[in-house]
């Protein structure tokens, strides 16, 4: 079975693993993203299948894969949200940071040290997959976009967060983030593997997706704090597409 797992990937994150669910270690990139990119999820979740976010739980009966799910900072929200979740990860020691934060939580996750590929072969569907922050570290983004469309029900959505490809997501993600404020090791990113929107939004519709949206995530340093841009796509950016 081809993989679209990077095992040097696969080393930079296991290192880190311990560090998932502090807010002030090596994931705090992640941690001030994350509200942003959740609630943006949730809203092209809820007008897709026609959910009051308002309401108890309101994506009960919705099959979520969280693909790459790390220690599992998108998957318990969606769960809290009423979704009947899975959380993919290539390593087992993400898996086990995940479930034992979910157990502490008292929410019940279906938490797996698998791959996208071998999810699909197995024959598993979802109304809806996230791809949050890995696109960037897969073997192969074109095989992975197309298992990831795989993995969805006729209908279901395909949620990708990742960086684009340009000078000023090398200044913030490379020299910032890993070199003079350390959020990140260095070599935690490579810039050559990130991908602009109209590579991502290519590799999608020739995987038979049709993107429907496409924000930039945009992050304000003094304030830290993010904002959806229908306009900036220059660092950060978001991408929704429908299994056609």
């Amino acid at each position: 079975m081809t993989t679209s797992i990077d095992p040097a990937e696969i080393a930079k994150f296991e290192a880190m693993a311990a560090e998932w669910w502090d807010p002030r270690g090596k994931f705090r990139p992640l941690h001030l993203m994350n509200p942003l990119r959740l609630d943006y999820a949730a809203d092209q979740i809820a007008v897709e299948f026609g959910r009051d976010r308002t309401g108890l739980r309101p994506f009960g009966g919705l099959r979520v894969l969280d693909i790459g799910c790390g220690g599992g900072l998108a998957t318990e929200p969606m769960a809290r949200l009423g979704a009947d979740v899975m959380g993919a990860d290539a390593t087992q020691v993400n898996i086990s940071v995940a479930q034992a934060h979910a157990d502490s939580q008292g929410l019940t996750i279906d938490y797996r040290a698998t791959t996208a590929e071998a999810l699909a072969a197995a024959g598993e569907r979802f109304d809806v997959v996230l791809a949050l922050e890995i696109v960037e570290h897969v073997a192969d983004p074109a095989a992975f976009i197309a298992t990831c469309r795989e993995l969805l029900r006729p209908g279901g959505l395909l949620i990708v967060s990742t960086l684009n490809r340009t000078a000023r997501s090398f200044g913030a993600a490379i020299v910032g983030a890993e070199w003079i404020l350390r959020w990140l090791p260095r070599g935690t990113h490579d810039w050559a593997r990130f991908l602009t929107p109209d590579e991502l939004t290519a590799k999608a519709e020739a995987a038979g997706l049709s993107v429907a949206d496409r924000r930039g995530m945009v992050f304000n340093p003094i304030g830290f704090s993010w904002k959806l841009s229908d306009s900036d796509l220059s660092v950060n950016y978001i991408l929704t597409a429908r299994r056609i």
